[in-house]
């Protein structure tokens, strides 16, 4: 089976009606913000495209489109950390989409490349004491260890 989306006729129809007609970016891609389906913490945003989208509702499993590498993703494929999706909304303009997932396998409830359990592992100060501005991190202690499970591979969404 291979989802469909409507196009988008109205106002009325996107943001009342009952067709998903998602609006894609001109690069082809949504935004997704993923949170914790057990405790509602932000995992980490992502992007789709109209197959990765296609594929989490058909599977019940998050797929991504990496910006960096052009490709597909299945979240977990790598790691096992699959990101099983409980609940999956889409905006009052359907330009954006929000995820609840639970995370399958051993390493524990990560989603960080990295290591951490939510992409957003540190905190920016408000109202900062000095003009350099200096992260604090939220999360100190690893899910698992990245250069185990990925190898020594620079990211290349980096630099």
């Amino acid at each position: 089976m291979t989802v469909s989306f409507e196009s988008r006729r109205s106002i009325e129809q996107v943001e009342e009606g009952h067709d998903l007609a998602p609006k894609f970016d001109e690069h082809g891609l949504i935004p997704v913000v993923t949170t914790s389906a057990d405790t509602g913490e932000v995992l980490m945003l992502g992007y789709m495209n109209a197959e990765a989208l296609q594929k989490t509702i058909e599977t019940g499993q998050a797929h991504y489109y990496s910006r960096s590498r052009k490709i597909l993703w299945h979240k977990g494929a790598s790691s096992g950390l699959l990101q099983h999706v409980t609940e999956m909304r889409i905006d009052d303009d359907q330009d954006a989409v929000w995820l609840r997932v639970t995370i399958g396998g051993n390493l524990g409830e990560a989603s960080c490349h990295v290591g951490y359990r939510s992409c957003f592992y540190r905190s920016i100060p408000l109202k900062p004491l000095s003009e350099k501005v200096t992260l604090t991190f939220e999360e100190t202690e690893k899910t698992f260890d990245p250069v185990a499970i990925y190898g020594d591979v620079p990211n290349p969404t980096i630099l």
